[in-house]
């Protein structure tokens, strides 16, 4: 097929040869057993995976063993058995298992055994060479407290054994001392050709789901292949309420107890959502938050009052006051949502200490007052440090009502939004950029749509290490749980006492459960009430030691990181050792931090890039030769993301010093583009490079979504990044000093030059507009842009029915040190893919 070549300058862009992704199954690689085993007794899942693998050939091979769990879990325990010896994973304090895990990653390794896989898996790798006609089996314990959250408990089983398997099943036992009231099974394992293998059963407080598919199902349901199963089974289930003082359980020395009274009227609330409608905000997210503030200000019940903040780098109210919830106020905050538009930079200081002045200038009597902030930013004008913005904040509020903070994207600050929220009796959450973004923010909102009660307070006679018993709100369809120890073993009884306010009184429950004869009465995998115990105290510690400072904080994290080591629970504080054979390579398991598998991307890419040899040696169809799985990068925001199969495993030339410098081209900054899940999947657009001191090309390919930084000075605070599209790019965005801020997309134009927004079209009359520094000259589909002391001038064009935009740098300034791909120093650069693309 005849092929065109664009040719651009580049400056320093490190490419990389990526090989394509490698599809055949591992023949002589067999998964001839794969378990999953999961026991939940009072909402407390412990989950074993087993795998069994043979080697069927007469030479040794490396078997893997990968599998996705719940980010909420712990594992507890990892396990490979093969040739009659076993090898155990041990958890050590973190430092401890760092020194081995950074000499792992020095050798080029893969060292890191668990990370983060989307909204809530994380990802358990290992392997190990196994000997001819040999066997290994691998065993993964983990452990989770189910939460209850619109009413319900959700148990999530993940299975990808990578081929299928003819001993496969999932066995799940569920058993629920008040009786179950409902349960459904749910997730791609039970549709479709796959239906009949599952079986579920019920018998009082007790209950059973199997899966068990064929070699053949395994092969022919929508989310299988020739690599077998690919997907979730969900079992959802709540269970009886009896007694409005919940369920209070005993046993070795241990208490839970569940309180989520259901026999209250709901109290009315005061809400103020505070919107961040910064220049970061463009496109799809202000898009998915019009719409889903437009839902929720119509569940809005109408003795509810509430308030709406808009800010940029001003704050803008809609009303004065909180206004009650009435028919016609809620279609005319609905026009005033309608015309929210991103603009500008951000000030959350400001908004959100506007948004406490409107609440406590309300009176709250028989009501409860409620603070949300969205954001996907960082403060980044008035008061910009988080610190003092936490402080101010904290001093503001002065514990009389939770401010809840949602985080939107990857590009915001999640530990400044998840301490100042902790710091308020609330909860941070990330909100993630995709299609259903909408329907995550409105999912929020529901799970503290209904206060029922307020100020809650839980008493327990003889009992000490108490996890958390004070509660600002309790909202309908949650639940709280407390769990400790009986300090008194003398007592035939072990009372509760719970106080809390109610929408019309103050009112009191009362329990208590029998406490002689009970030891012992849970044997299977100890006493579950004890490791709940432990398992909430190191989850709330964790939490508690974000807000804390100085001999509180050291104290916390102490206390977390022994109980993490006396459970064997894999956590933020603890690393799990797994020491394989003689002469292999010793793996560190690490608990991910929210957001961490980004940053550990980023600062592991120059090293992987340096530990492989390209096979490039020319332009053209043969310029990379496949040798492993494909990797391509995504840029969004400040991160680089490979699809969550990808490996590195192609070999790259030497780079020379040229090329390591170009690395800073990978991790674009602001000005903020529009998510890339927002465009249709794309083939990749392939790199190829050549430069003098290179003695072969290079290539490298990335998604045509991918967004690179193509031009930066920072000593005029100009920056320019764009989004790729099959062709040129799709999208570009400017931004120069704090409050001009440029968008062009093959739809129009859009600038805010920081008091008002002018938006133009591509086939309108020539027009001139000009203030402050900035010129923008649109012609027909040609728009000349200049910006401080540089020039750009965009182009429209059209091919094979497709348009894209493209950039020529006109004018940059001199003797400074300029950014990008379309800055000074430049490469020669090929742009191939496998249609015709002439630029």
């Amino acid at each position: 097929m005849a092929r065109a070549t664009a040719i651009i300058t580049l400056l320093g862009f490190l490419l990389i040869c990526a090989a394509p992704g490698q599809t055949n199954k591992e023949r002589y690689v067999d998964i001839y057993s794969f378990h999953i085993n999961s026991t939940v007794t009072s909402r407390y899942a412990i989950t074993v995976i087993t795998s069994r693998v043979a080697n069927r050939v007469n030479g040794s091979k490396e078997v893997h063993f990968q599998v996705k769990i719940p980010k909420n879990a712990f594992i507890s325990k990892f396990r490979m058995t093969m040739e009659g010896k076993t090898y155990d994973g041990v958890v050590k304090k973190k430092e401890e298992a760092q020194q081995q895990y950074s000499q792992a990653v020095s050798r080029g390794e893969s060292a890191g055994m668990v990370s983060s896989v989307g909204r809530t898996l994380e990802e358990f790798k290992t392997s190990v060479t196994v000997a001819a006609f040999s066997k290994v089996t691998f065993e993964l314990v983990y452990e989770e407290l189910l939460q209850r959250q619109h009413g319900k408990y959700q148990l999530l089983i993940n299975t990808r054994p990578m081929q299928p398997v003819g001993d496969f099943k999932i066995d799940v036992y569920i058993e629920e001392s008040p009786g179950i009231s409902f349960m459904e099974v749910k997730g791609e394992l039970n549709t479709n050709e796959l239906v009949n293998a599952v079986t579920t059963s019920r018998a009082g407080d007790k209950a059973w789901v199997n899966f068990y598919p064929t070699r053949e199902q395994q092969t022919k349901c929508d989310v299988c292949g020739e690599n077998g199963l690919n997907g979730d089974l969900l079992i959802i289930y709540d269970v009886e309420r009896p007694k409005p003082s919940g369920e209070l359980k005993a046993s070795d020395g241990y208490f839970v107890h569940y309180f989520a009274p259901t026999d209250v009227q709901r109290i009315p609330k005061n809400v103020v959502f505070v919107i961040d409608r910064s220049g970061s905000m463009s496109g799809r997210k202000i898009e998915q938050t019009r719409l889903a503030m437009l839902k929720i200000l119509g569940d809005l019940a109408e003795d509810d009052y509430f308030g709406l903040i808009i800010f940029d780098r001003q704050v803008e109210v809609w009303k004065r006051k909180l206004r009650q919830a009435t028919e016609m106020n809620l279609e005319l905050a609905k026009d005033f949502v309608r015309m929210i538009q991103a603009r500008g930079a951000t000030d959350i200081n400001a908004a959100v200490l506007k948004g406490v002045e409107m609440i406590n200038k309300h009176p709250e009597e028989r009501s409860a007052s409620i603070l949300i902030l969205l954001t996907d930013g960082a403060p980044n004008t008035g008061v910009s440090d988080p610190t003092q913005i936490q402080a101010n904040v904290k001093e503001a509020i002065g514990g009389k009502f939770p401010l809840y903070c949602l985080g939107f994207g990857f590009d915001v600050n999640f530990d400044f939004l998840n301490k100042m929220a902790l710091e308020n009796n609330g909860r941070a959450r990330r909100i993630y950029e995709d299609s259903d973004a909408d329907l995550q923010l409105q999912g929020f909102y529901e799970s503290v749509a209904t206060p029922l009660l307020t100020d809650v307070q839980l008493n327990y006679t003889a009992a000490g290490n108490l996890t958390q018993t004070r509660f600002s709100r309790y909202y309908n369809g949650s639940e709280i749980v407390v769990a400790g120890q009986i300090t008194d073993n003398s007592l035939d009884a072990f009372q509760t006492e719970i106080i809390a306010i109610s929408k019309n009184s103050k009112v009191t429950y009362q329990d208590s459960v029998l406490t002689k004869g009970l030891a012992g009465v849970l044997p299977q995998h100890e006493n579950s009430i004890q490791r709940l115990w432990a398992y909430l105290t190191v989850k709330q510690l964790l939490e508690k030691e974000v807000a804390l400072t100085g001999q509180e904080k050291e104290t916390a994290r102490e206390e977390a990181l022994n109980l993490s080591l006396k459970y064997k629970f894999v956590t933020p504080l603890t690393s799990m050792v797994v020491t394989k054979p003689q002469g292999e390579d010793t793996q560190v398991a690490h608990k991910p931090k929210e957001g961490e598998k980004v940053k550990q991307r980023q600062r592991s890419q120059s090293d992987k890039l340096n530990s492989h040899r390209s096979k490039c040696s020319g332009f053209g169809r043969a310029a990379c030769r496949s040798s492993g799985h494909q990797t391509a990068f995504r840029m969004s925001g400040s991160r680089p993301v490979r699809p969550s199969d990808g490996g590195l495993n192609s070999r790259v030339h030497r780079v020379s010093p040229t090329r390591q410098r170009m690395m800073r081209l990978l991790v674009p900054k602001a000005p903020q583009l529009p998510p890339s899940t927002a465009a249709p999947p794309v083939n990749d657009v392939r790199f190829l490079s050549s430069a003098p001191d290179q003695p072969k090309p290079l290539c490298f390919d990335l998604p045509a979504t991918s967004k690179l930084r193509l031009l930066m000075d920072p000593s005029s605070n100009f920056s320019m990044s764009g989004m790729l599209s099959s062709k040129g790019f799709r999208v570009i965005a400017l931004q120069y000093k704090t409050n001009h801020n440029l968008e062009l997309s093959i739809g129009g134009i859009h600038y805010y030059d920081g008091l008002n927004t002018v938006t133009f079209l591509w086939d309108q009359k020539p027009t001139n507009h000009e203030t402050d520094g900035v010129a923008v000259i649109l012609r027909k589909d040609e728009l000349d842009v200049t910006m401080g002391t540089v020039r750009v001038v965009f182009f429209r064009h059209k091919k094979d029915g497709k348009k894209f935009l493209w950039p020529v740098v006109q004018q940059q300034p001199k003797n400074v040190n300029i950014q990008g791909i379309f800055g000074k120093n430049i490469i020669l650069l090929q742009i191939t893919e496998k249609k015709v693309v002439n630029v």
